[in-house]
């Protein structure tokens, strides 16, 4: 067992696991951070999407040894009073039916619209693919990212 320090949800904390272990794994069971979610363990469901670095990306794929210096956001740290647009439009749309995917939801769309403001509803489908609800309400899902982006 190895130590590393990792910066996550902009502050510092040392955990001592495995090199491989992956960021899911120290998020949930070493500090936690219960928000994000475990699906599939195979990066194709979007459950567990955190961002790195403003990036959504799948914590269940990444090894804490690579993650160095490297800035890392939850849903725990999006907003600090959870007041985010796009947490807010969810709200307002009423989008979570059975909840569990949409911590991954959430932040996978911050991550669009931190990138593209303005997104189409194509640019929304092709970002959003790679979420998986099994609830289906991607329509939903699609409405609040329109009203969050509106908003901004």
């Amino acid at each position: 067992m190895k130590k590393f320090t990792l910066r996550i949800n902009k502050k510092p904390h040392t955990v001592e696991a495995d090199e491989n272990m992956p960021l899911l794994w120290v998020l949930r069971d070493v500090l936690d951070l219960k928000g994000t979610k475990y699906g599939c363990g195979v990066g194709s469901c979007g459950a567990c999407t955190v961002h790195l670095n403003g990036i959504a990306v799948r914590s269940c794929q990444l090894p804490i040894s690579a993650l160095a210096n490297q800035n890392i956001t939850t849903i725990e740290g999006l907003a600090e009073k959870g007041d985010h647009p796009v947490q807010k439009a969810w709200l307002d749309v009423d989008v979570a039916q059975c909840g569990y995917c949409q911590s991954g939801q959430i932040m996978s769309a911050a991550a669009l619209l931190k990138s593209n403001p303005n997104p189409s509803e194509e640019d929304i489908d092709n970002f959003m693919s790679g979420n998986i609800c099994r609830c289906g309400t991607y329509t939903r899902i699609k409405n609040a990212i329109q009203q969050a982006a509106a908003k901004k």
